[in-house]
This record gives structure tokens, C-alpha cells and sequence, in this order.
């Protein structure tokens, strides 16, 4: 995420990932009815894809296009030393360079066995996972068997399409086991959130279909080029999906040259529009001067240290930054897609006001390291703390949704307000520990008053993140433990022999190992 920004009222929701595998489940009763992660299209494989005399013939497209079956299990963030049941799903994805086939991250996110198959092929054949980039919802497949290939078809990019062209939409949606292609019009293109990491925001473009799940990783074609990546859809409107555009696409693909995914850089700053004529005045910015107020900067991003709340935004890279936050020359792109399109090390530079001055500043792009625990994460281990049957753990995205889901909230007010305010990313050192659970045992049984609770400190030392937290407790030598909760002036008081007797027996009692 470049940056955090006020949310617009209209941003419409997007379809969430995990609601998708849950819908995905429910299909599976029905035999050899495997669902998708996301999106998009159903429709029967018409005769033409309404091509025009420069696009590839129906027949060498449908030679490119993949249908991808996955079968898949995760950890469980609320019960971190137990794993979820296999699921199975299935989405699309497309040839391009060197073999290699580009699809959706969520497509294959947690997944233990991928296999694919191309049209009209009988046999179904292992995929291997090459490249996987959750902050923009992308990934590279390769199939080690070279017979897959055979009289294959690699496509190629285009470009960004304009508003109001057609765009035809490939791939294998549920409905039926064939090929497939709708199409849509291009209604929109701008900045917006993506839903697989929750966090990330890129360049989308939107586009006016039926939404069904199973294109996820399919490609969009126009003149028999590619222009998006069929992604996510709208839960607020009809017709409303959306597809990763060409220049996301390519940012990716660079990326992986050196073997590598680095992901995309954050600017680590919160901005606000600059309607409001009083607070205009009340910074004495000058009239007709367009641009942006910084109300907040983030440890560890790219301006910190070289932005500040109060700076007016004025341009960036030599282009005009309207009141909106949308670059002028264009008024439809947000000023974010500029940051979007470096790699770490690449300068940043802007015009802003900053106490009635005009000034330049220019700093290097980074990442900002404490974000993952804000995005939705895959494939991972969740690190845990269990004292006296009590279950710490760091607070992430994933631990939060889960813990919701299961509507054991009482009291974690506090807790959610620290995440989604932000405190962890100002900080940028330490990590949010919160008391989410206990395994019921005598030893316990008054420690309910704690729950949901946010570290502050252990034994007066104050405690920084989960591994500091373990240390302190590994290490202490006293006999007694006061632990001090954010909010809370008294202090949860253990018995470190009475915990340590009882966490042997809870542990043989839950069939909890490793831990």
C-alpha cells in the first residue's frame, strides 16, 4: 500500500477472498463441481470473440488459455498449531513467455497439489509454483512435463485500453467444464483496493459483466493482446468486475527478472483532500493551488524522515497533483500510481508547500517492513505464545477476521482500534501481542478479565513484540509474573511454577505439539 487515504464513500466492496473459498465448499457437495477463488463470466464459447482483423483466431486463443485446479489447506490464525481441511477450486490462467503461465495469487494461495489443463487436452498435468505476489494478487506457474505445451500458443501484452471499448474476458468459469468468454466494456480505470491482501491498492480496471466465480487468472483480450487479468468483482452493484491492467502486470514480471519477488515500495504517508477553503486558509495556500495535505507519516516508509503532516502536495515527478488526489493531467488516476510504478532505490520526487514555502524534496523508494501484518497473508506458519493455557499471539489481519468470525470479541475494542487506526506503523518497531484465547484449566479459570487485551509490559519491562515477549518469560528468573494490559492499571498476576505444570497437561489434553 503506497498510501493510506481517506476512504471515499463510494468505493464499492469487493468480493473477499475467503468468502469465495467458502462458497467454493459448499459447491463441492455436488460431485466434480469444483468452485473458484473470485470472479468472473459465464457464458457458452460463442462462435467468434468478436474479433477484430488484427486479433489471433478463436482456435490459436483457445490453445493459450489454462484451466487450473487446485487443492489447498491453511493454518488456522485462531488455533495456530492446528491446519484447516483440504479444500479444492479451480480458476484460469494464460501462456505467456518461456512457458511460463501467469494467473492470480489467490488462485493458488495455500495450495499443497496445482494442476492444469488446456482445451480439448484429456490428461491433467502438475504445476509447479514459480512466483507468487500477494500484494498484487499475481503469479507464474510453470509445468515441468513439456508435452503440456505442445501446439501451445504464448500471448502477448497491450496496453491500457481506453474507456468505453470493448474487452473479452477467457477463461473456465463454474457452470461448465468448456472454455468460455464474455464480454465488456471498459466503464472505469483508477486507483482501488485489492482484495486478496485487503491493504494493497493498484491500478484496476473496471469493467461491465456478469460476475460468476472461475475466471480468476483468466486473461482479458482486446485486439488479441492482453490488457488485464480478470481479478475481483463488486458485491455492491451488478455488473461490476474488474481486471490487474497491463502495467501492474509488466511492474510484476520485472520484478522476477533476478529470480526474486521483492514487492512494491510504500510512500508510508496518509493524505486528505484539499476541498475545504477554511483549512486552505488556515495553512495560507495560495488560490488555484492544487494538491494534497499530508496529515500523517509512517515509520519506515519511503518519507520518512523527508515528509511531514502539514506538507500540501503540490506535484510529484514534475506532474500537478489535483485537490482530489488524482494527477491533473488526467483527473482520473490517482498521484499513488507514479509511486506505484518504481522499484526500491528509484527516487521520489516532490513540489509541496511547507510553512508557506514552496519547496522540492527527493528521497529513495523503499518498502515499509511492518506492513505485512496489515495485509492478508498465505502460506504461513502463525507464531504463538502459550503461558499457563493462556494464547498470545502477534495481531495480523488474518487473527483479527478469524477471531471476529468466531465472535469472541468481548472487550477487544482496543485492540481492534490499534490496528486499523494505524499505531503499529507509526511506531514501525514494535508489534501489537494481544491474550485472544486461553485453553481452559484451573489454573486459568480467573483470567477472563484479560482477554482480548493488548500487551503493554512484562515484570515493568515493556514488551515489543511476541519473540521480546517469549524471551522475557524464557529468561525470568522470578517466581512470579505481573503482566500490565494497555487500558488496564491492574496487572494479570501468574505463578511461573503453577503455569509451567499446568501448560504439560493442557498440552497433552488439547493434542497441541511443537509448542
Amino acid at each position: 500500500m503506497p498510501v493510506i487515504k481517506e476512504k471515499k464513500a463510494t468505493d464499492p466492496n469487493k468480493m473477499d477472498s475467503n468468502k469465495l473459498m467458502q462458497k467454493q465448499k459448499k459447491m463441492l457437495t455436488y460431485p466434480l463441481a469444483f468452485a473458484s477463488t473470485i470472479l468472473f463470466f459465464l457464458s457458452l464459447f460463442s462462435d467468434s470473440l468478436y474479433a477484430d482483423a488484427n486479433s489471433q483466431s478463436v482456435d490459436e486463443i483457445k490453445k493459450s488459455v489454462v484451466q487450473i485446479r487446485v487443492f489447498s489447506q491453511a493454518k488456522d490464525p485462531f488455533s495456530p498449531w492446528m491446519s484447516s481441511g483440504i479444500s479444492a477450486s479451480t480458476g484460469s490462467g494464460f501462456i505467456i513467455t518461456k512457458n511460463r503461465i501467469l494467473t492470480n495469487a489467490h488462485v493458488v494461495s495455500n495450495a499443497k497439489f496445482i494442476e492444469a489443463q488446456r482445451n480439448n487436452q484429456t490428461e491433467w498435468f502438475e504445476l509447479k509454483l514459480l512466483y507468487i505476489a500477494h500484494d498484487c494478487d499475481l503469479a507464474i506457474l510453470e509445468v515441468p512435463d513439456q508435452s503440456f505445451y505442445t501446439d501451445s500458443v504464448e500471448l502477448k501484452l497491450g496496453g491500457l485500453p481506453e474507456l468505453a471499448s470493448p474487452v473479452d474476458i477467457i477463461g473456465y468459469p463454474i457452470g461448465g467444464s468448456k472454455i468460455s468468454v464474455s464480454r465488456g466494456i471498459v466503464s472505469r480505470i483508477e486507483q482501488s483496493n485489492y482484495a486478496h491482501s485487503q491493504i494493497d491498492s493498484h491500478l484496476v480496471v473496471q469493467v461491465d459483466a456478469a460476475i460468476n466465480p472461475g475466471n480468476s487468472g483468466g486473461p482479458a483480450l482486446q485486439n488479441g493482446k492482453v490488457v488485464g487479468v480478470a481479478f475481483q468483482a463488486s458485491t455492491k452493484g451488478e455488473n461490476i468486475g474488474y481486471i490487474i491492467p497491463t502495467n501492474v502486470i509488466e511492474h510484476f514480471l520485472k520484478d522476477i527478472e533476478d529470480g526474486n519477488y521483492n514487492g512494491y515500495v510504500e510512500l508510508g504517508i496518509q493524505t486528505q483532500n484539499s476541498f475545504s477553503e477554511s483549512h486552505r486558509k488556515y495553512y495560507e495556500i495560495p488560490n488555484g493551488e492544487e494538491g494534497v495535505f499530508i496529515t500523517r507519516v509512517f515509520r519506515n516508509g519511503s518519507a520518512d524522515g523527508y515528509l511531514f503532516p502539514g506538507d500540501y502536495l503540490t506535484a510529484i515527478d514534475g506532474r500537478k497533483i489535483g485537490r482530489n488526489g488524482n494527477l491533473l493531467e488526467t483527473n482520473s488516476i490517482d498521484f499513488l500510481e507514479v509511486i506505484d510504478n518504481k522499484f526500491a532505490g528509484e527516487e521520489i520526487k516532490f513540489e509541496l508547500i511547507r510553512k508557506k514555502k514552496k519547496i522540492q524534496v527527493s528521497f529513495p523508494a523503499k518498502k515499509m517492513p511492518q506492513m505485512e501484518n496489515q495485509r492478508s497473508s498465505y502460506g504461513k506458519e502463525y507464531d504463538y505464545l502459550i503461558f499457563g493455557g493462556l494464547v498470545f499471539q502477534t495481531v495480523n489481519r488474518d487473527l483479527l477476521e478469524t477471531w471476529s468470525k468466531i465472535g469472541q470479541t468481548q472487550g477487544g475494542s482496543l485492540l481492534v482500534y490499534r490496528f486499523y487506526e494505524g499505531s503499529q506503523l507509526l511506531d514501525g518497531e514494535t508489534e501489537d501481542v494481544v491474550l485472544y484465547r486461553k485453553l481452559p484449566h484451573p489454573t486459568n479459570s480467573h483470567s477472563d478479565f484479560y482477554l482480548n487485551m493488548v500487551v503493554e509490559s512484562f515484570n515493568g519491562i515493556k514488551v515489543k513484540n511476541l519473540n521480546h515477549f517469549k524471551n522475557l518469560i524464557q529468561n525470568s528468573k522470578e517466581k512470579t509474573f505481573k503482566i500490565h494490559f494497555y487500558g488496564i492499571q491492574v496487572p494479570m498476576i501468574l505463578d511461573k511454577e503453577e503455569s509451567e505444570k499446568a501448560d504439560e497437561q493442557i498440552k497433552r489434553t488439547y493434542h497441541i505439539t511443537g509448542k
